[in-house]
């Protein structure tokens, strides 16, 4: 009788045994197999714990420790009082402007919560100014064909004046479908920071050499947006020339403009003005002509680039050439540079992106040598959604980026704003992709999904400059 149970208590310990192993099999099984979705078991999956986001408050709590005991150093008691003030006053006011409504709002982490004063001001005092406020965005194909900057840059003009789609380059891959500007060019080689990491570079990560002694470009405005169909100034961008001329046919051939470009190795601008909607560059001489792109554009009011590369990282802007970079800064003043990556660097399985941290923090502090009179804005990386379980869900890498993206904000002390919170949070491509807001790659945004997102930055940065404005007002 005692050997039977003892046969018995064996057979229910390897039916145990085998039940597992088989279940332990099925979670292992890949996503498809045989180009058939499976949707995978997992015996654990109501006991697992989630890795949770640290939510906005706790956030904010945590910059301003860190921020206090790292920067605050050495200062006296009075103006350490007068910075835990302002942070509590800048809690207090956020708490009440803030609406339910808005998603994702900007997180500034830096001592005071001044990381977007420059700008700010630059926007208070317009009227005053004697140039536009100038706005940079560097990012991947994310906003390539003026995806989100478009109707971003139209809130804005809107607002505080300004026409003109800004810097266009000499050539891009996105060319035929950017809607919000026409250009043809010819007789250029071009050269980028993805392949090629010898020349000086600046924003655009792109330079363009004369590959005959008679390269051209041409453009035509279009009325895509309300503010781009005419402008008052055009602007031809340089970095290296010998002794070319340049004749500029402009309106039909009713303005024309003929100059001889000076000789430089650093960074040069022609400037026309008048009343333009198309035009053509045509170069003569050009042996040793190296280009960045035209500006079309007002003196006044607000302009938006689109630094847009396909494939990068962010991580090449380390390379960005300092001298070039703040004579660049010198002849087009920017008040705002926004940076927006992440596409190419999440990768499913990676879990640690403590590298990418540490050098997008070395890189912002290079991007604030390159250009000390402008703030900085990172935006930390948009929803992307892969097939598990034959469903379609946001990517574990996605969260792991993007808190060493807002980690790097919160180590450099610069503000932040979070594109996978303005989105929804979890799946909230999923939601996009149905609304045809984004392309089935689950990835890209579609036009009509860079208007959401550019709608949502546009109201978290108005709502930072109410609250930033309101704040000055407390201490005066």
């Amino acid at each position: 009788m005692g050997q039977e149970n003892n046969d018995r208590s064996g057979q229910l310990v390897l039916i145990l045994l085998v039940t597992a192993a088989a279940c332990l099999a099925l979670y292992m099984l890949p996503d498809e197999l045989f180009g058939l979705s499976i949707k995978k078991m997992d015996m654990l999956s109501d006991l697992r714990v989630g890795s949770e986001d640290e939510d906005e408050d706790s956030n904010l709590s945590r910059a301003d420790s860190v921020l206090l005991r790292g920067d605050s150093t050495g200062l006296s008691a009075a103006d350490r009082e007068r910075l835990a003030y302002r942070d509590s006053m800048y809690r207090a006011i956020m708490a009440q402007l803030r609406g339910d409504t808005l998603k994702a709002v900007v997180e500034d982490f830096s001592v005071g919560h001044i990381g977007l004063r420059r700008f700010f001001a630059a926007l208070n005092g317009i009227s005053t100014l004697g140039r536009p406020v100038r706005v940079a965005f560097l990012g991947d194909s994310f906003i390539e064909g003026d995806i989100l900057t478009a109707d971003f840059r139209e809130r804005m003009q809107a607002r505080f004046g300004g026409r003109g789609v800004g810097f266009v380059p000499v050539s891009s891959q996105v060319a035929q479908f950017r809607p919000t500007v026409r250009l043809r060019s010819k007789g250029w080689t071009t050269r980028s920071i993805l392949s090629d990491r010898k020349p000086k570079y600046l924003l655009s990560c792109l330079l363009f050499d004369a590959a005959n002694d008679a390269p051209t470009i041409a453009f035509e405005t279009t009325d895509y947006m309300p503010h781009l169909k005419s402008v008052g100034t055009l602007k031809f961008l340089y970095t290296s020339n010998r002794a070319t001329d340049l004749r500029w046919i402009c309106n039909e051939g009713r303005d024309t403009f003929t100059a001889r470009l000076p000789e430089t190795d650093g960074v040069g601008q022609y400037v026309a003005k008048g009343s333009f909607t198309e035009g053509k560059l045509a170069f003569t001489h050009a042996q040793g002509l190296q280009a960045l792109g035209i500006a079309l554009e007002d003196d006044r009011g607000v302009v938006v680039d689109n630094f847009a590369l396909r494939g990068n990282s962010g991580l090449p802007l380390e390379n960005l050439d300092i001298a070039r970079c703040q004579a660049l800064q010198g002849i087009r003043p920017y008040d705002l540079i926004v940076i927006q990556y992440g596409l190419n660097v999440a990768v499913e399985r990676t879990k640690d992106y403590g590298f990418y941290r540490d050098r997008m923090v070395a890189i912002i502090k290079h991007i604030r040598t390159c250009f000390p009179g402008a703030d900085v804005l990172l935006l930390g990386v948009s929803d992307r959604s892969k097939v598990v379980g034959g469903e379609r869900h946001t990517m574990s890498a996605v969260k792991n980026l993007r808190r060493a993206q807002r980690e790097a904000a919160l180590e450099a002390g610069v503000a932040f704003w979070d594109v996978y919170e303005a989105m929804g949070g979890e799946d909230g491509m999923v939601d996009y992709v149905k609304r045809n807001w984004a392309a089935k790659d689950y990835t890209h945004l579609s036009f009509q999904g860079g208007r959401e997102l550019a709608n949502a930055l546009y109201d978290a940065i108005i709502l930072e400059k109410t609250l930033y404005d309101n704040l000055e007002k407390t201490q005066r």
